[in-house]
């Protein structure tokens, strides 16, 4: 970006003041540390946005194959026999079971459905496939139960939400009934539309998308790990989908759910005016934030049939 062009930022109060709160545990600059620095920063910030959990919830710690860890939570109120199966976000080199816990505590308890969410490998210690075959391993295994599944991600999180439903789709496996990406990166271009115009946007620029490609390497042409290149979209499940304005990320979301649609698919796409990458995690803080959790939260429980 030009030097004499302004920064792209969003006008409400709340989330600016969420966005400087953030910088104040992560830096604008952290790619350039060491993986280790990223992820004491990436913990602290987790830290500093938790909150209680809701009343009368359950977690269990488990594992799957004896190796990737598992949190299974148990909201009061379970209304359903669909699982939610979330996959939290961090560019598949920062995260963890602590870093999205009160995110997934609060979206069980609102969908009235239990929520498992995976542990998986990252990066650059494991590189793709890794993340990914932890995450089909554990929808595999959710899906072996016979009950129905409605998978769930955020940022990296919902690149693996989409590619783990896609080869789910192409080898047949049934129980799927929704799939939920939250500002998902599907591999578009960092070169042309929301790439350019938000490239220097607050908390997440093109460049640091760039890196954690870089950081994962997942083959270019695969469309599992980038969904956007994926051909046949038909017969995908219902999706909700969810952007931020000020995010390079915003047109991945934005074309995936135009071509779901296209493909005859159930789409619901809310697009968060103010809002920059990781809104979620203002939710207590930000009204903008506050109104699309809500959103994301009824999304949700339609998919899995609460509302």
């Amino acid at each position: 970006m030009d030097s004499k062009t302004p920064r792209p930022m969003p006008t409400e109060p709340s989330i600016l003041a969420f966005h400087e709160r953030c910088e104040a545990f992560y830096p604008a600059d952290a790619v350039n540390a060491s993986i280790e620095q990223q992820r004491q920063w990436y913990d602290a910030l987790c830290a500093e946005f938790d909150a209680p959990s809701p009343a009368g919830l359950i977690r269990r710690d488990e594992q799957v194959g004896g190796r990737i860890p598992l949190r299974r939570y148990r909201p009061a109120e379970v209304a359903t026999e669909t699982c939610i199966f979330y996959i939290h976000g961090g560019g598949s080199v920062v995260g963890s079971l602590d870093s999205h816990d009160a995110i997934c505590a609060e979206l069980a308890h609102g969908a009235r459905a239990e929520l498992v969410s995976v542990d998986y490998r990252l990066a650059p210690e494991h590189v793709w496939p890794a993340a990914f075959d932890d995450c089909y391993e554990v929808l595999q295994r959710l899906l072996a139960g016979r009950s129905p599944v409605v998978v769930a991600g955020d940022s990296a999180g919902g690149n693996l939400t989409a590619g783990i439903v896609l080869k789910a789709k192409a080898e047949g496996l049934s129980g799927i009934i929704g799939q939920v990406l939250i500002y998902p990166a599907l591999g578009g271009d960092l070169v042309s539309g929301s790439y350019m115009e938000m490239a220097e946007a607050p908390g997440l620029t093109t460049a640091d998308v760039a890196y954690y490609r870089d950081t994962l390497k997942a083959p270019a042409d695969n469309p599992f790990a980038h969904p956007l290149k994926a051909g046949d979209l038909s017969g995908s499940p219902p999706a909700y989908i969810t952007a931020a304005n000020f995010d390079p990320l915003r047109d991945d979301a934005r074309n995936y759910a135009a071509r779901l649609a296209q493909a005859g698919v159930d789409v619901t796409y809310r697009e968060e005016p103010q809002m920059i990458h990781a809104w979620l995690r203002a939710r207590h803080m930000s009204p903008g934030a506050e109104e699309g959790f809500l959103h994301l939260v009824h999304g949700v429980a339609r998919l899995v049939g609460t509302r």
